[in-house]
């Protein structure tokens, strides 16, 4: 899978979404990186059923942090309070960091620590969907969404993995924007991402000529990766999907701790609406 660099990365995904490249991509990029991911959500990418099959630990699953909006002034305001959301969590769960910092140190500052990655896919999609905004409100309030993150790309010198639903006028500017882009388009073997000098590869396997790239196929590469660079997976991977079972089918989701990070909102306050 192609890395993700510091900047704004922009994934055209050709075939359907439910095929889970952005979940790959951010769990292979987790392995590497220091740091949680901020996951700003739409039409329901942030699945936890998803997360779960293809992450090849449940640890990895606890530094995914996820928002969701519902309309595009939720959406918003999701992206806004990230730097908030960011603050709240990575503190909450470093206070021990911190502590050894001030007694290896002496110095009494506390360290700041940034994120890993953030999510934005199909950042156009509620935009688009909201009937209560004209066409020039539309285009603006996406345009600040946009503007944020790049301002988060750079302030935290992450990366920032974005989707589009339609490539036209209302997201040109995701395009023009972006650092990066890659391509996610559909074949006879399942889907390929390529881009930036990027080409994928094709593993043989018994029986055949090459490995079809579904869902058992990322949990599998990604529980590789794992061991690889000695991240063996904390709990037992999840038994391969067999060839006539999908994505779709599988319904049950992992139990939920308290605190867990897979949350409905930022703050989890009520009648904000995220």
């Amino acid at each position: 899978m192609p890395s993700l660099a510091p900047g704004l990365t922009l994934l055209d995904i050709e075939t359907d979404r439910n095929v889970p490249v952005v979940h790959a991509l951010v769990c292979d990029h987790l392995l590497d990186a220091d740091g949680p991911a901020f996951w700003v959500d739409a039409q329901g990418y942030a699945t936890t059923a998803t997360l779960s099959q293809i992450a090849p630990s449940r640890h990895l699953l606890d530094r995914i942090h996820v928002a969701r909006g519902f309309t595009a002034y939720q959406h918003f305001s999701a992206l806004a309070d990230l730097p908030a959301a960011v603050n709240a969590h990575v503190k909450a769960t470093t206070t021990d960091a911190f502590r050894r910092h001030d007694d290896e140190t002496g110095d009494g500052e506390e360290t700041q620590l940034t994120p890993g990655l953030i999510v934005a896919p199909a950042v156009d999609a509620l935009y688009r969907a909201d009937d209560t905004l004209g066409d020039a409100q539309r285009r603006r309030l996406l345009a600040r969404g946009l503007a944020r993150l790049r301002q988060y790309a750079e302030a935290y010198d992450v990366p920032v993995l974005c989707t589009r639903t339609e490539g036209d006028a209302l997201t040109d500017p995701i395009e023009a924007a972006a650092t990066h882009r890659y391509t996610c388009e559909s074949t006879r073997m399942g889907p390929r991402i390529t881009g930036e000098e990027f080409e994928p590869q094709w593993y043989p396997v018994a029986g055949g000529d090459a490995y079809q790239t579904t869902l058992a196929y990322w949990a599998d590469l990604l529980a590789a990766r794992a061991e690889g660079i000695g991240r063996q997976p904390a709990t037992p991977s999840r038994p391969s999907l067999g060839a006539d079972e999908s994505d779709d089918q599988v319904t049950t989701a992992p139990p939920r701790q308290p605190g867990a990070p897979l949350l409905a909102t930022w703050a989890g306050q009520p009648g904000r609406g995220r």
